[in-house]
C-alpha cells in the first residue's frame, strides 16, 4: 500500500459540508484516510479573497499518483470547482497532492513532492500536525524543519 499526503482547501459555499463530502469521496475513491489534521482558517495566498479553510490528510491507497490526480480532479469538479484561469482564485474545493511515499516525479501534469509546499504555512501547519517527521525526499528536511524555515507571514489559525 502507498501513502499519499493531500491538502484540501476552499473558501466558497458551505465549507463544512464541502470538506465533509470531499473526505467521504476520497475515502470511497482513493483509499482509507488514516490521519487528518484540524481544519485551519487561512488568509489567501497570492490574491485577495475571502478566508480559506485548509486541512491535511494521509491516505493509504493502492492507486498510482496519476490515478489519484484523476480522482481528485473529478472530486473537485463534483464539488463545484470551476477553473477559470491559471491564476490563483477563490474556489469551492482544491485538492493538492503533497507527497506520494517518497516519490520524486516531474511530469507535465503532476510534480511530486508539491513544488511550492515549503513556501506556504497554510500547507505546512496542518501537515506538521499529522506528520512532523515526514522527510522531504528532495531537500531532506522534515516537515517541522520546513515550517520553522518558512518565510510566509500569512495568518493560519486552527478552528477545530
Amino acid at each position: 500500500m502507498n501513502e499519499v499526503f493531500i491538502l484540501l482547501g476552499g473558501n466558497l459555499e458551505d465549507k463544512s459540508k464541502i470538506f465533509e463530502e470531499t473526505r467521504k469521496l476520497i475515502g470511497e475513491r482513493i483509499g482509507l484516510i488514516t490521519k487528518q489534521s484540524s481544519v485551519y482558517v487561512t488568509e489567501p495566498w497570492g490574491f485577495q479573497s475571502e478566508l480559506f479553510w485548509n486541512q491535511a490528510l494521509i491516505v493509504r491507497t493502492s492507486l498510482n499518483p496519476i490515478e489519484i490526480l484523476k480522482q481528485t480532479q473529478a472530486i473537485e469538479k463534483e464539488m463545484g470547482r470551476v477553473k477559470k484561469s491559471d491564476h490563483y482564485e477563490a474556489r469551492v474545493m482544491d485538492i493538492d497532492l503533497l507527497f506520494y511515499n517518497d516519490l520524486v516525479l516531474n511530469s507535465s501534469g503532476l510534480t511530486l513532492p508539491h513544488p511550492k509546499m515549503g513556501d506556504r504555512k497554510f500547507v505546512l501547519i496542518p501537515l506538521n500536525e499529522i506528520a512532523p517527521d515526514k522527510c522531504h525526499p528532495v531537500s531532506g528536511l522534515k516537515v517541522q524543519e520546513m515550517l520553522r524555515l518558512c518565510a510566509d507571514q500569512l495568518n493560519v489559525e486552527r478552528i477545530d
